[in-house]
């Protein structure tokens, strides 16, 4: 099924696919392909920053072998278990995971368990491992992003900015409102997210600074993208969104410690 996806302000049309081909009558859709474009190349800069945080490039490979299904499944479930309404009459579907339904802070929560429990099994310091993986994984969620563009999801409320996107109405049809392309915001935050730290922390001074910078930058952006979406998740009968109260505290957790680190050194300096 085609998509027809506009931006008046920028004179742009984009006819799109979700389905990229078939093999054997079963479509392989782009939004599979870019996330396993996005891993890749995450997992590719992460082997090469490997060694200066000390850790081995097989040690991490390891880990992501473990980690990368325990991810999918962790973001599984925190999604349904947050729109439970909708899975409580058809348990069936909580598997349907090629229905859409992925929260990448379910996710991340279960790849820093799993990366916790390997460094523990493989007597491996935690913080190294984070440090190694988490731009890889800010880099890989820059790319994955897109693939939200090709489903024509994760956008936002309405807006009338020169950006604004519309979806389901070509350039000669547009209107002067539109949504906000939130799956861009955050692509873009990723991506100078990842550029900043990247340099910053080329020579890091102590364990566990780059995971901390990557979770208060973040969990500053996704704060204030996630206010403008309109298929947020929802804390238990409130008016609150999960991620962005998720994303509000990571960031203020992670600020904190950076802050504290800089007075009052309490992490061990990098060798």
């Amino acid at each position: 099924m085609e998509n027809i996806v506009s931006f008046p302000g920028l004179g742009l049309e984009f006819h799109l696919n979700r389905v990229a081909f078939s093999v054997a009558g079963k479509p392989i859709y782009w939004y599979g392909i870019i996330i396993a474009f996005g891993f890749i190349l995450g997992y590719l800069y992460a082997t090469r920053k490997a060694a200066r945080c000390g850790i081995r490039s097989d040690d991490l490979s390891d880990m992501l072998f473990l980690a990368l299904p325990i991810c999918i499944v962790c973001a599984r479930l925190y999604y349904v278990i947050f729109r439970w309404q909708d899975y409580a009459g058809n348990p069936a579907e909580i598997i349907a995971v090629w229905h859409g339904g992925l929260a990448i802070y379910g996710g991340i929560i279960g790849g820093a368990v799993t990366v916790f429990v390997f460094c523990r099994i493989k007597k491996l310091r935690v913080t190294d491992m984070l440090d190694t993986a988490c731009l890889g994984l800010m880099l890989g969620q820059s790319i994955g992003r897109w693939g939200n563009f090709m489903n024509c999801e994760a956008f936002g409320s309405d807006t009338t900015a020169p950006w604004r996107m519309c979806i389901g109405t070509p350039l000669s049809e547009a209107a002067a409102v539109g949504v906000h392309p939130t799956f861009f915001y955050e692509s873009a935050w990723n991506l100078i997210g990842f550029t900043l730290i990247h340099f910053y922390t080329r020579k890091r001074k102590y364990h566990g600074q780059v995971v901390l910078c990557y979770l208060a930058w973040y969990g500053l952006g996704r704060f204030f993208i996630e206010g403008l979406r309109t298929d947020s998740l929802y804390l238990f009968g409130t008016g609150l969104r999960v991620s962005q109260v998720v994303a509000g505290v990571t960031f203020l957790a992670a600020a904190a410690v950076l802050l504290v680190n800089r007075v009052h050194p309490v992490l061990k300096r990098a060798e």
